[in-house]
């Protein structure tokens, strides 16, 4: 039931592959083989994943002008319904990536300065915000406690009151109770705090909802007509359940609260849309050079991953790919591009655990083989 950083396995299998050079073709491996086979590759593996115990998943691959779309599975077990490309999914901490290019934004347009303390925008927020900044909010750096460790966080949601709505500022108040995890700008350290922080500036910048931001800046210029950032449980059409997996069994989750994650995790879409925006931001269409360039600068969070600001650097064996992943209770989602956007790849699948995987050990391994294969694949 928590937004996280990075889905362990499968990017650091990517980043191990991009370290031991290209490894031969075929169902269980990563793959830079002859065009077209990799498509056969990859319809394998996804519903190799779906018989390892996952409801259902949608993968999408770009390379260059081609595009491979799939779905496997169920959205609904009760229901049997097939899980369809056009499905949307809670996105979690992709939602960070998205989050991130609002504040930028805001930057480019002088409304913003990635100096610019918490202090300045909320006094009184955080303990020690005047030494906390922008930029350290958005690569990690800031010090404060990730609110998700606290387990007040999610007792509403654990005692069977799903829809239990929390306020941005009452878990972060439940951050700053716990001391800093170090002083600011002398660390890293994931916390889905630092996001929060971030959603309550751009509401104080610019004088909206953080959701009207998102949907005038992003959503609407990008046409991304499957992605919503819910204040409410009303998330409209073919939104896949989600589904909690522990070995007692499966329980569908779909209604606990995206009030949980809000700025670090709220959003819903779905994989289709989740490309086009990778596209567009890398490729240089929504931020300029020098924003985008800002955003790329990482600091190191394993052999070939870094944390840049609210992206992913992951190496591979086609060079360095860039994105985030997801989870929220019942979601699970991961997406990688090449620097320019033109070749990526989506997956979204409708499970997972407490400790943020795809469910069994075999759905774990088919999932990150999946994603080491979609990295690089080449259609």
């Amino acid at each position: 039931m928590r937004t996280r950083t990075l889905t362990a396995a499968a990017l650091a299998s990517v980043a191990l592959a991009a370290l031991a050079g290209p490894s031969v073709s075929g169902a269980g491996a990563s793959s830079v083989a002859r065009p077209g086979h990799e498509a056969v590759v990859l319809r394998h593996q996804l519903h190799a994943l779906i018989a390892a115990g996952v409801p259902g998943a949608v993968l999408v691959v770009r390379d260059g002008d081609e595009q491979l779309r799939l779905s496997a599975g169920t959205n609904d077990v009760a229901t049997g319904t097939p899980m369809r490309v056009e499905n949307r999914f809670k996105i979690g901490s992709i939602t960070k990536t998205l989050v991130a290019t609002v504040v930028l934004e805001l930057v480019r347009d002088g409304k913003l300065r990635l100096g610019d303390t918490v202090a300045q925008w909320l006094p009184g927020l955080v303990p020690n915000g005047a030494h906390i900044t922008v930029k350290q909010l958005l690569r990690h750096q800031s010090g404060l406690f990730d609110y998700f460790e606290d387990p007040r966080a999610t007792e509403p949601y654990l005692a069977g009151n799903l829809g239990f709505v929390w306020a941005p500022r009452a878990l972060i108040k439940l951050a700053t109770s716990h001391p800093p995890n170090f002083p600011p700008g002398t660390a890293f350290s994931y916390s889905n705090t630092n996001y929060l922080v971030l959603g309550l500036i751009v509401e104080r910048a610019t004088g909206h909802s953080l959701r009207q931001e998102l949907r005038r800046r992003i959503f609407k210029p990008l046409h991304l007509g499957s992605t919503r950032f819910p204040t409410s449980q009303r998330f409209g059409p073919r939104l896949a359940h989600g589904y909690l997996w522990s070995p007692q069994g499966r329980q569908d989750v779909t209604a606990v609260s995206q009030s949980l994650a809000w700025a670090a995790g709220g959003a819903v879409s779905s994989a289709g849309d989740v490309a086009r925006f990778y596209r567009a931001l890398l490729g240089g269409r929504i931020l300029p050079q020098r924003l985008l360039h800002e955003m790329r600068q990482t600091v190191p969070l394993a052999p070939g991953v870094g944390y840049g600001l609210g992206l992913i650097r992951v190496a591979s064996p086609c060079g360095p790919l860039w994105g985030h992943d997801g989870s929220f209770a019942g979601y699970l989602s991961d997406t990688l591009s090449s620097g320019g956007g033109r070749h990526q790849m989506v997956l979204l699948f409708n499970q997972n655990t407490f400790d943020d995987t795809a469910g069994t050990p075999a759905a774990q391994k088919a999932a990150a083989r999946l994603i080491q294969t979609a990295a690089c694949a080449r259609l």
